[in-house]
């Protein structure tokens, strides 16, 4: 299916006024910063009401992946490999810092990443051969870090579950992230593989408010769903840490006492936290949601993000990226570290260095590389 298939895919400027979109996070569908030409959307007054409501549908495109694990060696994350089923995420989470990687597939960032995901549609297949290679050594694989391996196309596509079982038979560690009741369904695999200390699960839960929640992350579970999805995988045996990202000042970090209080509440065993982070176009379609849904607030909450940011949107340096610095930082800091404390959701709940890699067997059954994928790979066409 070609990028260009559905004419909604066009690149364009925000328009001078910018509407919240219905089960949308992003609020347009902002340049990405390798386009080469720029489209500026003009109200001549010819467009129609009913034009401008008309709803962004989804499109799942299958893509042939080239690799399937990726290796990253920053100093502030707790693994050092990772698996994404999805390019894409359906969620719209206007915060996601993966927002910016459609700019390399010539799509916005804005409104194409939530509404067009690419499925890696032999991910299974490219992980039991990449575990198979006989200088393969095995460590905790964190899976959909970037993209939630459990948004609305995996109860259809399955990609996520067939990945467990390919983990669950070789006896491989995994660390899930998610905001998705969905996780629920594969308690079949994962309670045994956390009963061998092969598998943990992280649920992030960034506000109590369920109308923040319909506006920051739309298509996500409700907080409440997600704290009985805490409840449901804590009492399958399934040790849960919650992801307390991001705090948004004057909108999320109210809540910080009280969130860290219903996740205790539902069982969850950890809990850690990340700032607002705003890399590449994120920030302006973070500025754009601000002025849309808290117009009242939007340049106190930008002000105190450029506080810990050094005066800038956003600084990239792995000391302070995820948690910041400055006076603000420190009080959030301090807030979070007492409250759980008290709660006793002590550590950064990361398990990953907990995990058994000793017991990994490799595949006993490796699938021939499909004609389709070899001519992804080698760029070769065969010859019969």
């Amino acid at each position: 299916m070609s990028h260009d298939e559905n004419n909604q895919s066009h690149v364009m400027l925000p328009p001078p006024s910018l509407k919240a979109h219905k089960g949308r996070g992003a609020v347009s569908n902002l340049q990405g910063r390798f386009e080469v030409h720029a489209r500026e959307a003009y109200d001549d007054g010819w467009q129609r009401e009913e034009e401008e409501s008309t709803p962004w549908k989804t499109q799942v495109i299958d893509e042939v992946c080239k690799s399937i694990l990726s290796r990253n060696a920053s100093p502030d994350l707790p693994f050092g490999v990772s698996l994404n089923p999805y390019r894409g995420c359906e969620h719209g989470c206007i915060y996601c810092f993966a927002r910016p990687t459609h700019s390399y597939l010539g799509l916005s960032p804005g409104m194409d990443f939530e509404s067009k995901i690419f499925a890696k549609v032999n991910a299974p297949d490219m992980l039991r051969r990449e575990l198979a290679k006989s200088g393969y050594v095995p460590e905790s694989i964190a899976l959909g870090v970037n993209t939630d391996a459990y948004q609305p196309c995996e109860r259809d596509r399955k990609l996520t579950r067939r990945v467990l079982e390919v983990l669950q038979e070789c006896h491989h560690p995994v660390g899930l992230i998610t905001k998705s009741a969905l996780i629920e369904r594969d308690i079949d695999i994962l309670a045994p593989m956390a009963a061998q200390r092969l598998a943990g699960v992280a649920i992030t839960l960034t506000t109590l408010d369920p109308a923040i929640a319909r506006t920051l992350e739309p298509r996500a579970a409700a907080p409440a769903r997600r704290l009985r999805t805490i409840r449901t995988l804590t009492d399958a045996g399934i040790p849960v840490a919650v992801s307390v990202a991001p705090i948004i000042p004057f909108v999320t970090e109210p809540e910080i006492e009280r969130l860290l209080a219903a996740v205790k509440d539902a069982g969850a065993v950890s809990a850690h936290y990340t700032v607002l982070r705003l890399p590449w176009e994120v920030a302006p379609l973070f500025h754009q949601w601000l002025e849309a849904h808290f117009p009242d607030r939007a340049q106190r909450v930008m002000n105190r993000v450029r506080d810990m940011r050094g005066g800038k949107d956003y600084d990239s340096n792995f000391a302070t990226r995820m948690k910041g610095e400055g006076v603000w930082a420190d009080l959030i800091r301090q807030r979070f570290k007492i409250a759980a404390e008290r709660l006793g959701l002590t550590g950064q709940g990361s398990r990953f260095h907990t995990m058994d890699a000793s017991q990994f067997v490799r595949p006993l059954v490796v699938p021939p590389l499909g004609a389709r994928a070899r001519v992804v790979i080698s760029g070769q066409l065969d010859l019969f």
